[in-house]
């Protein structure tokens, strides 16, 4: 026998669940900031405060930086969407900043790809998945250029004791990993996010070359902007590093960091003990380090996703979507 859940009591368990997405995203953000082990909120405060962080000029700077950084990520997400359906900058804003939001307390940022698929009818969500990881492929691919770049001149540069037992083991272990990858490709069983490897390259190959070129485009502006954002932040606290100096340090930071898989609101943890290990290089204290990776996360995070916060409690789940 069918049972047809009555609509009202859809509505009522669609409105817990997005109440639950954003109760849970302010309590994670509020543990985070007020029981980081690291780094105390009340110092962290005090040394912003010694270092006159909330100048207008510097904060004015900062905010559209982060603007910037994540107007190019909504208008990637634009074009992407648009290669099976237009949408207004509008839509792409609020599925964007509704799945960072739902992102937040979910490893690997898995909340992202449910919150978008969402506001799409189903013949669409299986491509807005694969739309997605293809997003986010592109910003990882960018990233991983200039990482090991970055990464390699950091080594070559800074001389860091290296264990070489250790990295014979790792690339022994890298390359029987690799094998069975391979071997699992061939025979259509490796996925990535419930897709086969094999699919998800047959939808890259269906997308045209301008699509590929825009997204990966887009992709290094909002590097270029949040790399800079790290560096801008550096120099106002006082560092006297050269830019490019800095950069190799960056790149390393965000490379290292971005292949450690976490839930999203650790990212600031994460970073922060990257950038700390990376940074002593350079002489730069563990405070400032700490108080920069913070200040990052909220700017580029935290503040975004309170915005988030208000498309998903409005967010409407309609009788028959289009």
């Amino acid at each position: 026998m069918h049972y047809s859940v009555p609509y009202k009591t859809k509505q009522f368990f669609f409105v817990l669940i997005k109440l639950s997405i954003v109760v849970g995203a302010f309590y994670f953000i509020y543990s985070k900031l007020s029981e980081n082990e690291n780094l105390q909120f009340n110092e962290f405060i005090t040394f912003l405060k010694e270092n006159d962080t909330f100048s207008p000029k510097n904060i004015g700077f900062l905010v559209l930086l982060s603007i910037f950084n994540w107007f190019f990520e909504i208008l990637k997400w634009q074009n992407l969407v648009k290669t099976i359906k237009k949408i207004s900058f509008r839509d792409a804003l609020e599925q964007s900043l509704g799945g960072l939001t739902a992102s937040l307390i979910t490893p690997n940022r898995i909340g992202d790809y449910g919150a978008k698929v969402v506001y799409y009818a189903k013949q669409f969500r299986t491509k807005i998945v694969l739309l997605n990881l293809l997003g986010n492929m592109a910003q990882m691919t960018i990233t991983t250029i200039f990482g090991v770049i970055g990464f390699i001149i950091f080594v070559n540069r800074y001389q860091i004791d290296i264990n070489y037992y250790r990295i014979v083991k790792f690339g022994l272990i890298l390359f029987i990993v690799s094998f069975f990858t391979i071997l699992g490709v061939k025979q259509k069983r490796y996925k990535i996010k419930g897709f086969s490897f094999e699919r998800i390259i047959a939808f890259i190959k269906k997308l045209s070359l301008k699509t590929h070129t825009i997204t990966l485009s887009l992709s290094l502006i909002r590097y270029l902007i949040f790399s800079f954002q790290f560096y801008y932040l550096l120099n106002m606290f006082g560092v006297d590093v050269e830019y490019a100096k800095a950069m190799v340090v960056i790149t390393s930071m965000y490379f290292l960091a971005s292949i450690v898989p976490s839930i999203s609101i650790f990212d600031v943890i994460i970073k922060g003990s990257v950038a700390v290990f990376l940074f002593g290089y350079v002489e730069v204290n563990e405070l400032t380090i700490l108080s920069i990776t913070t200040l990052m996360w909220l700017l580029n995070f935290v503040i975004p996703s309170l915005f988030g916060s208000y498309f998903v409690l409005n967010f409407k789940l309609p009788h028959n979507k289009t």
